[in-house]
């Protein structure tokens, strides 16, 4: 088999050009180092003129004029299967601790096109998660794309580990794209724990390692809970966080020369994002339910990233600054809250009480102000009243510790016995 070679002729920022080889946009390339040592993986991610531009996996070190350029002629691949289930991987798909990858695996490609709409079968059968908040009052449908929106700090991950451990799904996919390195370890033991790890494979980018490696850590999560749901598997797939994946984004569209539009943002951040949240979702065979986590600037809901994803995904929860500052975790605003695929999987008296709840929730909070000075005198509004009354018990219904789980079925008995005490 032939092969083609280029040689690099200079390196600017982030990029990298080659005269040759020939190559498309998107194939793998590896830069072979003057040492002979070492080959740099690459990806094309555009053209000058007569040149390659090329974007590495790993650091520039060692990279001079002259080192030859090797083509692939085919994207990038990973291998996956039922062994990697427990396992911890890079964005290459290797394992992350540095031992061989289990044998009997198959290669797929990490870049893949969403399945056709007409194909995708309605979403109607709910996803147990385990939450009683969620369960309840946002029930999840397995198929369904929901968007976790929150500032830093509020408790994304303890979610997200919750969900994973408490979760009915046949194996969990985890992203962490752009974390801390400190922080991989520990949500892997505190948030995720050995129960939770026991039936996910989790992929790791941390915010030090170039951007092409984290944009491909989502495509490379996405493209292993493909493989599971084409197994006729109910997956679950977690992103945490979207937001992140997006400025990678930006930064390689900036370093080959997009123009920055909203907020820095670059045209193809907005092209990425349907390419890859429309990924998830059902097909013939099985699910993905996914959970994308959302930095919010600021706690601004509205900001760029947030608005854009909010328009692709099914749904959204909003964990709120105000409620993880009182203790109160999960620390979701129910009210800011909507899974869009809810009042179509719940029975009319789960909805009936699912919707009573709210106004009872919003009557309070409408009126709050009034009731914490006491200028709100008890028999002025029947509604207000009633509110007072459930209030607490509300707010307990909303918590649970850590460790807790409740099922779907105890879930919606305790919401309907809430609701039905005078």
């Amino acid at each position: 088999m032939y092969k083609r070679f280029g040689k690099v002729s200079r390196v600017i920022g982030l990029m990298m050009e080659s005269k040759g080889p020939k190559s498309s946009i998107g194939d793998l390339c590896y830069i072979h180092e003057q040492s002979g040592c070492r080959k740099i993986p690459a990806e094309v991610v555009g053209f000058h003129e007569q040149h390659v531009l090329l974007m590495p996996f790993s650091a520039m070190s060692h990279i001079a004029p002259g080192c030859l350029v090797e083509a692939t002629g085919r994207p990038l691949e990973v291998h996956v299967g039922d062994a990697l289930i427990g396992m911890v991987l890079d964005p290459l798909g290797q394992p992350l601790d540095g031992s061989p990858l289990p044998p009997g695996l198959k290669p797929v490609s990490v870049e893949r096109d969403p399945p056709n709409p007409l194909v995708r079968p309605p979403i109607v059968e709910p996803l147990e998660v385990g939450i009683r908040v969620i369960d309840s009052l946002l029930a999840v449908g397995k198929g369904q794309r929901v968007g976790i929106f929150a500032g830093s700090g509020v408790g994304k991950s303890t979610l997200m580990g919750m969900i994973a451990r408490h979760t009915s799904a046949d194996v969990n996919v985890i992203a962490l794209i752009g974390e801390r390195g400190r922080e991989v370890r520990e949500f892997l033991e505190r948030d995720l724990g050995p129960d939770g790890l026991a039936r996910s494979v989790v992929v790791v980018a941390t915010s030090d390692q170039p951007a092409l490696m984290r944009v491909k850590g989502a495509y490379t999560a996405t493209a292993i809970a493909e493989y599971f749901r084409d197994q006729g598997a109910d997956v679950m797939l977690m992103m945490d966080s979207v937001t992140r994946v997006a400025m990678a984004q930006r930064e390689i569209g900036l370093a080959v020369g997009e123009p920055p539009t909203t907020k820095g943002y670059t045209p193809s951040v907005f092209a990425l994002l349907p390419k890859l949240l429309e990924r998830a979702g059902t097909n013939a065979s099985g699910t993905i339910t996914a959970f994308y986590t959302v930095l919010v600037d600021g706690d601004d809901m509205n900001e760029p990233i947030a608005d854009a994803v909010r328009g692709i995904l099914d749904g959204h929860f909003v964990l709120e600054r105000q409620l993880a500052n009182k203790g109160h975790y999960p620390a979701i605003n129910v009210l800011k809250s909507v899974s869009r695929v809810m009042p179509h999987m719940i029975s009319a008296e789960h909805r009936e009480a699912a919707n009573r709840f709210r106004r009872l929730l919003s009557t309070y909070i409408d009126s709050e102000d009034l009731i914490q000075i006491g200028a709100y005198k008890r028999g002025s509004s029947q509604e207000i009243d009633e509110a007072i009354e459930f209030y607490p018990q509300m707010m307990a219904f909303c918590r649970q510790n850590i460790d807790e789980k409740t099922t779907r079925a105890e879930s919606i008995d305790a919401l309907l016995r809430l609701l039905s005490v005078r």
